[in-house]
């Protein structure tokens, strides 16, 4: 019988803590670009586009390693409802954190404007220029940036419950190795 794994992979972690803090500042620098006209406006730009592709591409890496390496199992003593919960909260964090970005390349391809990744470095468009393609996408961008924030924190919220409050390895599972 194989033992029962009490950890995430080394790989899966580097993931998680590796986007936990671009997705956080990707919804700051969300915000600042929309509430500025300053200089600062242009580097904020200059910031979020290409961050947000390296985000998709990260995204894709990490559900390729969660569909491949098992993920510990949740405690035995878990409901059935809170494991449902747990693992639907999951499926609506990859899917806002691989939508956001996809969305943002469509709004910005149906504005007309290039997603500049580094220098002469553009992604070719990936919707048709359409001002009403634009404001739609504009809309879903920034409704979607609040869905992925509220589901940021009450992920954050769940983690502190689990480490802090039931302390039933669910959190080390993620923030730490095994030993």
């Amino acid at each position: 019988m194989t033992p029962t794994r009490t950890h995430f992979s080394p790989l899966a972690r580097l993931l998680h803590w590796t986007m936990a803090p671009l997705i956080i500042a990707m919804l700051f620098i969300g915000v600042g670009m929309v509430a500025t006209v300053s200089r600062a406006h242009d580097t904020l730009i200059a910031i979020h586009r290409p961050l947000g592709i390296a985000l998709l591409l990260l995204v894709l890496l990490r559900a390729g390693v969660r569909l491949t390496r098992s993920s510990p199992p949740l405690p035995a003593d878990m409901s059935a409802p809170q494991r449902r919960v747990a693992k639907a909260s999951h499926l609506v964090l990859y899917a806002l954190m691989a939508a956001m970005p996809l969305i943002g390349w469509g709004m910005l391809s149906a504005a007309g404007y290039p997603v500049t990744l580094y220098g002469p470095l553009h992604l070719p468009p990936i919707a048709p220029h359409d001002v009403r393609l634009f404001a739609l996408l504009r809309a879903l961008h920034t409704w979607l940036a609040f869905a992925l924030f509220a589901t940021v924190l009450l992920h954050l919220a769940a983690a502190l419950f689990h480490g802090l409050i039931r302390r039933d390895g669910v959190f080390s599972s993620m923030a730490r190795g095994g030993r």
